[in-house]
């Protein structure tokens, strides 16, 4: 499944650089998805990252030169190449970073092309880590990240925990390339709207639910819906680059393991137990943004004990059902001082229709913000890419947000959801 739209990455100019670390051998597969993608991509090499993976296969991927180097100072060129690369980048995105190019960086020295590059760049970059577990947690090095991070127009992704090359199990391993991926078109909308990164949801708390609940009626059936839980998720992501914590509260979800990376992750399977941990979470939250699916009914006295024969299953479905608790409307009631609910509905119809339900729904909810997205149109609605509809808002104000990008439209709504905060938080 991919991330995004290809339409946000086309004709941007990425340039891509890998250094000598073992994740190395998985940087033709990022300048690969960037490709395809539509992106036009250049990329540079150290020394060390240049014996771990071939320029050649660098070149060949990206259909550009790819720079080392010995090709820093050429006397029949009219402008330094590390000059030439930081002017021609929209972003740039080094993945791996090593601890010795980050000690390098930090340090202000200009030793190589890489290093002469990052400090003539005046573009966002995205620096994605990726070393020995105890290289990375050696106190030098963690100083030198916390000082990467004071400057506004990097985004350093941290290593995830896994097993590494050296067979070591911890910290260390190079976030996956769908996550940087998504970094890199983050990068790129705010680029566009701000013309730099922006780091404005630091300090904040969000929460954020994803994807549908089930509840089962016995052990092999269930009452679900069809939700990938993408929004949920990318709106979560969204809101970490941009400096918040994130609380992610989510069903089962049809999507690659790597969206979830960095995340603090409660997996849930029914609404019961997702109303247990919002419960739980609330109190300490700026800002909730209920994008799950819950399911709507579930059998009272909840699921058979064994799996019922499909005579006995159709009587079974003559029951008594109950609706599952609103779990936004029961958010809004506890609500602290401060707090900004986002609430998002499912809706079927044209636009007045889409419209007018949306209106009974925020009525109804009690929710500061209420997303009203369609369904039932193509190539939009659970399971798809792209999403858009109404953004209704306090005094019944009404914001159209046009069909784009989920990670587009997360932004918007991280947008939204901020300028509620100011007139509510003292």
């Amino acid at each position: 499944m991919k991330i995004e739209e290809t339409y946000l990455l086309k004709g941007r100019r990425i340039l891509v650089a890998a250094c000598g670390s073992i994740a190395a051998v998985k940087t033709p597969l990022l300048i690969s998805s960037l490709i395809k993608s539509g992106a036009e991509v250049r990329c540079v090499v150290t020394p060390s990252a240049a014996q771990l993976v071939s320029p050649l296969a660098l070149a060949t991927l990206s259909r550009n030169r790819c720079y080392q180097d010995k090709d820093q100072w050429d006397p029949n060129e009219p402008k330094p190449l590390h000059i030439e690369l930081a002017e021609w980048a929209e972003i740039v995105v080094i993945a791996p970073l090593s601890a010795s190019t980050l000690s390098r960086w930090t340090k202000g020295l200009a030793e190589g092309l890489l290093a002469s590059v990052l400090l003539a760049a005046e573009v966002p970059v995205i620096a994605a880590a990726a070393m020995n577990t105890g290289m990375w947690r050696n106190s030098f090095i963690q100083n030198n990240w916390k000082l990467l991070q004071r400057n506004p127009n990097i985004l350093p992704l941290v290593p995830s925990a896994g097993l590494l090359a050296c067979d070591r199990i911890g910290e260390g391993r190079m976030v996956e390339i769908d996550l940087i991926q998504l970094a890199i078109t983050s990068g790129i909308i705010q680029k566009e709207k701000h013309g730099k990164l922006i780091k404005d949801w630091d300090g904040l708390t969000l929460i954020a639910t994803a994807g549908p609940t089930e509840e089962a009626l016995d052990p092999a059936r269930v009452f679900t819906n069809r939700s990938s839980g993408m929004m949920g998720v990318v709106l979560a992501q969204a809101a970490k680059l941009r400096g918040a914590k994130v609380e992610l509260v989510h069903g089962p979800l049809n999507l690659p393991s790597a969206l979830l990376e960095g995340l603090s992750s409660h997996a849930v399977t029914n609404a019961e137990q997702m109303r247990k941990i919002l419960e739980r979470l609330q109190s300490s939250a700026n800002a909730i943004a209920m994008a799950a699916a819950v399911a709507d009914i579930r059998k009272v006295g909840g699921s058979a004990e064994k799996k019922l024969s499909k005579v006995n299953f159709l009587q079974s479905l003559g029951n008594t059902f109950e609706p599952v608790p609103d779990l936004l409307a029961e958010l809004v009631q506890k609500k602290p001082i401060g707090q900004v609910l986002l609430g998002f509905s499912a809706l079927t119809g044209n636009d007045n229709e889409l419209l007018l339900q949306g209106k009974a729904k925020k009525v109804t909810k009690g929710c500061d913000l209420l997303m009203a997205n369609p369904i039932d149109r193509p190539g939009q609605g659970f399971g798809e890419q792209p999403n858009g509809g109404f953004l209704l808002g306090p005094d019944e104000t009404v914001r159209p947000l046009r069909t784009t990008s989920k990670l587009d439209l997360a932004h918007q709504l991280l947008d939204a959801m901020l300028l509620e905060m100011p007139s509510i938080i003292p």
